[in-house]
């Protein structure tokens, strides 16, 4: 006899106003996240769907489950994952990078820097940003006096796509945009269709979870460059010029913040002077 299925069919039970205003209420608290009406249904399909995995009846019950005790958190955890992973790939807004490697050779003229750069791939997902950070980085200091030495940090708050992150090995559908000479520097093939990134490379780089909203207990400082492209919108607006001025007081002097275009409208920081560029919008802290 065949086994049934009948229930991934199912359609989702509706939540009541009052169950989708405590679940909202409780991600925007503990994560920042807002979830408008609009995005009503992905909260519901991915609630539904974990709950079927774990038996829970009801969207009350798991609420109760996922606010209590250790095990909650455990849970929570898992369900962080869910709903934060984002659709990335390498070099996924080019005139960004672009920016990056003019910014690094200007400043490299400009400057006798004698320490490691620092760079910072902030709401890293699984690690595209962060790689793309270190290729550009690493074309951008080629042939130069300086002795090359950087690192680029990945931090996300899903634990998931931190551990994909660190695995490095990605499908070509995510490298569609690097250039061919990049990738046959970067990248090794592998069966499947698939790809990873050098250990060389993958060296420069690391992972750690963060979550933006504890940026004041951040030990990050003094970074070289920092990206913050695709995350807030998921953001109130107050709570983005809060995010933003985080970051902007983690920037070394003469650093570079890259922020998403239209992700932000008419945020100012006494410390930072505007990027003239039609195609992304990034700031540099003053320097001392």
């Amino acid at each position: 006899m065949q086994p049934r299925f009948d229930w991934a069919l199912e359609p989702l039970a509706d939540m009541s106003p009052a169950e989708f205003h405590d679940w909202q209420t409780l991600l925007e608290e503990r994560s920042g996240m807002v979830v408008s009406e609009r995005r009503r249904s992905f909260l519901q399909t991915n609630l539904s769907a974990r709950m079927r995995e774990i038996g829970a009846p009801d969207y009350a019950s798991y609420y109760r489950q996922v606010t209590s005790g250790p095990r909650g958190a455990v849970e929570w955890s898992t369900l962080m994952d869910r709903l934060t992973v984002q659709e990335t790939r390498f070099f996924r807004h080019p005139a960004s990078f672009d920016l990056l490697e003019t910014y690094l050779r200007q400043r490299l003229e400009r400057e006798s820097i004698k320490r490691p750069l620092a760079l910072w791939s902030v709401g890293c997902a699984s690690g595209e940003e962060t790689y793309s950070l270190a290729m550009a980085t690493t074309e951008a200091l080629a042939g130069r006096e300086f002795d090359g030495s950087f690192g680029v940090t990945g931090t996300d708050i899903s634990l998931s796509a931190l551990a994909k992150s660190r695995t490095a090995v990605y499908s070509a559908r995510k490298l569609e945009q690097v250039e061919p000479a990049l990738r046959e520097r970067y990248f090794l093939s592998l069966s499947d269709d698939r790809f990873q990134v050098i250990p060389g490379l993958a060296a420069r780089v690391c992972f750690a979870r963060l979550n933006v909203l504890e940026l004041a207990n951040s030990p990050v400082s003094s970074m070289d460059v920092i990206f913050c492209q695709n995350l807030l919108i998921y953001f109130r607006r107050w709570r983005r010029r809060e995010i933003l001025n985080r970051l902007a007081d983690c920037l070394a002097p003469g650093g570079l913040l890259v922020i998403g275009v239209g992700e932000v409208i008419g945020w100012q920081h006494p410390g930072l002077l505007p990027v003239a560029n039609d195609q992304v919008l990034a700031f540099t802290r003053k320097s001392l």
